[in-house]
């Protein structure tokens, strides 16, 4: 474990790209450390290494499993923490910009252009003495039940984050997908009540996916909706399985998938231009997609992809001067036609508590 961060540490010192990762409910921690700089992209999804994908454009950056190396450690397992809250001192001016932000979306609604939007905002965080290895090390513990990482390239930069949402697992011709939408703050002891509009929202990515798939895919099967805890949230989550048709590749399955309706809205490219035009800043790698490509099973012919979306997550920009490292933190909020612009601000700032409660 000890030498496993100093491997870290050493990467870092030389300014070479690498990922740390662990998988939800995992105590395999893996690091794939790049022997390079090259920036490196999944063309055709027949590469074999960790891909790092933005929520729009085709630019999809790959660590290729043959040109790094592979290190693995196993943490100590810990119990998830949700006691850790703290005072959160609210913006007025962002409070207003992205509520005006919100009811924008809930009119064009209202309008009959879409059915759903997710919008989202961007909050900056003085940080004073980063310390990367002590922050993952904080995150795994944290959220043992969600995928962990931490990705680093000199040429696009530091992302670290901690996510409830896979976005697809497959084995050989075998896919695995969850739909998963609606959140709420995990209470004590009282089991989560869900309004209209958040069932509504959920039944919407689950119809949204089995659309998108059905001409690539067969045999599918869903789960009836259940409750998932995500540190101190609980969403609604559905499972879909199936098998991928014989004609159909991998990248065609991922790119019908992203951007979900959970991050991006319904129609999707409706909802994702209304995005672009409105959000008034660049979500680069935020609500993109991330994970293993084309790992070999225990069986040589097995190949296995484990992508998540990226969701919950920061952007640290690390400044020669430690004492001006920021790190910037993403929040997001579907908005349907039953949206209250109030109480998605109040939704984002629980999700702006998952990383801010490791800094």
């Amino acid at each position: 474990m000890i030498d496993f961060f100093i491997k870290v540490k050493q990467q870092e010192a030389q300014n070479l790209p690498f990922v740390l990762y662990k998988k939800p409910n995992n105590i395999k921690l893996v690091g794939l450390f790049q022997n390079n700089d090259h920036l490196y992209f999944a063309e055709n999804f027949e590469e074999t290494g960790f891909v790092f994908a933005p929520f729009e454009g085709s630019q999809m950056i790959l660590i290729p499993a043959d040109q790094s190396v592979k290190w693995e450690t196993l943490i100590t397992s810990s119990e998830e923490d949700n006691n850790l809250d703290f005072a959160n001192s609210e913006n007025k001016e962002s409070k207003a910009h992205f509520e005006i932000l919100v009811q924008k979306g809930i009119d064009a609604i209202a309008k009959g252009t879409m059915d759903k939007v997710v919008l989202s905002r961007k909050e900056i965080v003085d940080l004073t003495d980063f310390d990367l290895v002590s922050v993952f090390q904080k995150l795994v513990k944290t959220y043992p039940t969600a995928f962990c990482y931490c990705w680093f390239h000199p040429k696009i930069g530091l992302w670290m984050g901690a996510t409830p949402e896979r976005l697809l697992k497959t084995k050989n011709n075998k896919f695995y997908t969850t739909a998963l939408a609606g959140t709420q703050k995990l209470q004590d002891t009282a089991e989560a009540i869900w309004e209209k509009k958040e069932i509504e929202e959920q039944q919407f990515v689950t119809d949204f996916i089995l659309n998108s798939l059905k001409e690539l895919t067969s045999k599918v099967v869903i789960s009836s909706p259940y409750n998932l805890k995500a540190g101190s949230l609980v969403h609604i989550k559905t499972d879909i399985e199936g098998l991928i048709n014989k004609n159909s590749s991998l990248k065609q399955v991922v790119l019908a998938l992203h951007p979900t309706p959970a991050v991006c809205g319904l129609p999707k490219e409706v909802a994702r231009d209304f995005i672009l035009e409105n959000e008034d800043y660049d979500r680069e790698y935020y609500t993109g997609f991330l994970g293993e490509l084309n790992k070999e099973g225990f069986k040589k012919s097995e190949m296995k992809s484990d992508l998540y979306v990226n969701l919950r997550c920061m952007q640290i920009k690390i400044s020669s001067n430690l004492a001006m490292t920021k790190a910037h933190l993403y929040m997001g909020c579907g908005v349907t036609k039953d949206s209250i612009a109030e109480k998605e601000w109040g939704e984002s700032v629980n999700k702006s508590m998952t990383m801010k409660r490791v800094l």
